[in-house]
């Protein structure tokens, strides 16, 4: 492969799921139409398997961010009582050796250079409100888990963090980079790191612009569960087969946790508004940082379009 790129790791029996996510006709179709989104529902498990296809750059794009918004959506709207029976939700991505590199840094900078404020708090507020939701589990009895295959950077880590379990493959990686460019993490990190974390640890990640293991990020307790390298899918299968007994009291252990936690969208917003403040400020040698960033990961982004 070329670059030492591996392929994304598809479902073993992806067909059988593909059949099944068709069988279920109450199910809306839209949400197997997404366009950067690749979704199959498996009936045994009860399960929903997400996984991100960026058309181009594997960041929070605003298309990526409009079919989250619509996944959002659809879920509840078909599943749930009295509905398709939906009892664990899991994302992962289709890029080879990447999660998601966060937020879309082209973007950002145009809007910098514009001076455009309101685009910039647009933005986050978008992403705080799918992260919020994502926090609830859509206000259904289910169990959210994040897939990593490869590098979770910036926002794709803090997106990670609002998921009740990660399962990581050991070759995964974690980070959060925006401080090499005078930024820091707007969307969840310092919400949802100070709470699992503490405060020191939170910070130390959050200003170190170290890249962490998957290894690291277990013992920390980030991460929950560590795989091989391709068999990410199979140690998620595996983490639904041993919940399963468990199940509800996994759901309300989760759901109490996220009660003692008392994060509100305000706070979410709120950082978010800090972090476009900051971003205004920075200055041309933090943006060309920024640019140099982008440009590496579309050189990537293109490596995978040919591999």
């Amino acid at each position: 492969m070329d670059g030492g790129v591996s392929q994304a790791i598809p479902l073993v029996d992806e067909q059988e799921l593909l059949v099944e996510s068709k069988r279920n006709l109450s199910i809306s179709d839209d949400l197997f139409n997404l366009s950067e989104l690749d979704l199959l529902y498996e009936d045994r498990s009860a399960t929903l398997w997400t996984f991100m296809k960026p058309e181009g750059r594997p960041s929070f794009t605003p298309p990526m961010l409009q079919d989250f918004e619509r996944w959002q959506q659809l879920i509840p709207q078909s599943f749930g009582a009295g509905k398709v029976p939906l009892r664990y939700l899991v994302l992962g991505s289709r890029s080879p050796d990447v999660f998601c590199f966060g937020g879309d840094l082209a973007l950002f900078e145009q809007l910098i250079r514009n001076r455009d404020r309101e685009g910039l708090v647009s933005y986050g507020h978008r992403c705080c409100a799918i992260l919020d939701r994502n926090i609830r589990a859509l206000d259904l009895p289910m169990l959210t888990i994040g897939l990593v295959q490869g590098a979770a950077l910036g926002g794709g880590f803090e997106a990670l963090l609002s998921f009740d379990f990660i399962v990581a493959e050991r070759t995964a990686t974690f980070g959060l980079p925006e401080i090499m460019f005078g930024l820091f993490p707007g969307m969840g990190a310092h919400a949802l790191l100070y709470r699992k974390l503490g405060s020191a640890k939170a910070e130390q990640i959050i200003l170190s612009n170290e890249t962490y293991t998957a290894e690291q990020m277990y013992e920390l307790g980030i991460v929950h569960e560590l795989a091989e390298p391709g068999d990410g899918i199979n140690a998620c299968k595996q983490l639904i087969k041993k919940s399963e007994r468990r199940h509800a009291g996994l759901v309300g252990a989760r759901k109490a946790m996220k009660h003692a936690w008392n994060l509100k969208l305000g706070e979410l917003n709120k950082i978010t508004e800090m972090w476009a403040d900051t971003a205004l400020e920075l200055r041309e040698q933090d943006l060309k940082v920024m640019n140099r960033l982008v440009a590496a990961q579309a050189r990537l982004a293109e490596r995978i379009a040919v591999a």
